[in-house]
């Protein structure tokens, strides 16, 4: 395992639109690392998001890197505007890329860092021939679309099946968990392996916001069990 700090990304998806630009200045203040902003099309996934005028607008504020997902088809098509948009790092599906190697070079050829994530149904094996060419895998510990989900726990075996795949081919490998994210699993998912926890509802509707990504940037994984 990676003997760097962990990075927290809370996901914007579970923030009060109403009041976009105070929930921004939030997480800005916060211990957070990055912003994770997940940009839905109603075709790969059953839901709508946001598009990239709002991600435009985050991009204004935000003072910390926006990692974005896109749960889209034909990803491709939106890799140049996610870029003009503000994006840092930009994750594609496997499961929606007809020509992945491709799709990570133009990514990177943007200068973006290039993710990939897999759907809970999607083995880790099937990435072996792209590992040395990503900069990060999203595991999405539940069905993407909507936030608020409960926690997969094959995730755990997940995580450690990458992170042993990674080793001596792409030991950088950042392993982001994106899905049901808590206080209750994140030593448990560390341990395991992950670098990068993407937490929404847990962050967003918390009674304290800041304390709560402390709380999580804290994480003690020396007591965890796996």
């Amino acid at each position: 395992m990676s003997t760097k700090s962990h990075l927290i990304a809370p996901s914007v998806l579970a923030a009060d639109f109403a009041k976009l630009y105070d929930d921004i200045i939030m997480v800005n203040k916060s211990e957070a690392d990055w912003f994770h902003i997940d940009i839905m099309d109603g075709v790969f996934v059953p839901n709508i998001s946001f598009g990239f005028p709002v991600m435009q607008a985050i991009a204004k504020h935000a003072t910390k890197p926006l990692d974005v997902h896109l749960m889209i088809v034909d990803p491709d098509r939106y890799l140049q505007v996610c870029k003009d948009s503000g994006a840092d790092i930009i994750t594609v599906h496997y499961e929606a890329c007809t020509h992945l190697h491709r799709t990570l070079a133009a990514i990177k050829e943007l200068g973006c860092k290039a993710g990939v994530a897999l759907n809970p149904h999607t083995p880790v094996a099937l990435l072996k021939d792209v590992l040395a060419d990503l900069d990060l895998v999203c595991l999405m510990s539940v069905n993407p679309g909507f936030g608020g989900q409960k926690f997969i726990p094959n995730t755990y075996a997940k995580v450690q099946e990458l992170r042993a795949m990674a080793q001596g081919v792409n030991d950088g490998l950042l392993i982001e968990i994106d899905g049901g994210v808590t206080t209750a699993n994140a030593a448990q998912l560390l341990k395991a392996g992950a670098d990068v926890l993407v937490a929404g509802s847990f962050v967003f509707n918390a009674a304290d916001p800041l304390e709560t990504v402390k709380t999580l940037k804290d994480i003690d994984i020396a007591l965890a069990k796996i």
